[in-house]
């Protein structure tokens, strides 16, 4: 039976309780975490990858306002809750939360993932978080990058077109 996507947004602190109830099961949880503002194909195969690591698939969003001081304005182009509820509704996503800081460090330290994952964009000594989840034993991994396929560049040729129409109407 499939989970409604609004069942599957949880709030920080019901979620870590949810996460110690699986792990005393025996359940390996995989989180994640970003932006995720203008969900593309990068981002479902990043998920997909990220999801066959272990038993279940945690993401976390930053808040509106942390995409905005991370990205500048007008970002981000999709709200939170919009954008936590196209994550939900994801097959390979089990659970969302929302964080307001810059980092997911909290967020991490809250439920202590036994796989950490992040994009293959990233390199493994510069993920802020990696610290913090090998200091408690978890493992970081960096899944495959889809090359060509960003938030930035899809934006990037938004723009484009919009300014080479701009040119062709002067």
């Amino acid at each position: 039976m499939l989970r409604r996507a609004a069942d599957k947004i949880k709030e920080q602190r019901e979620l870590a309780q949810i996460v110690d109830q699986r792990r005393h099961r025996g359940e390996r949880c995989v989180f994640t975490n970003g932006c995720f503002d203008i969900l593309h194909i990068g981002h479902i195969r990043y998920l997909q990858e990220a999801r066959e690591l272990g038993d279940y698939l945690v993401v976390a969003i930053n808040s509106d306002d942390s995409v905005r001081q991370l990205k500048g304005s007008p970002r981000p182009f999709v709200t939170q809750d919009e954008r936590a509820e196209m994550l939900a509704a994801l097959e390979s996503v089990d659970y969302v939360t929302v964080y307001e800081e810059l980092t997911a460090e909290a967020v991490i330290d809250l439920l202590r993932p036994e796989i950490y994952v992040k994009g293959g964009d990233y390199r493994p000594d510069s993920i802020v978080e990696a610290p913090l989840v090998r200091s408690y034993g978890g493992q970081v991994v960096t899944v495959t990058l889809v090359q060509g396929r960003s938030t930035t560049r899809l934006v990037e040729r938004v723009v484009r077109a919009l300014t080479e129409r701009e040119e062709e109407m002067v």
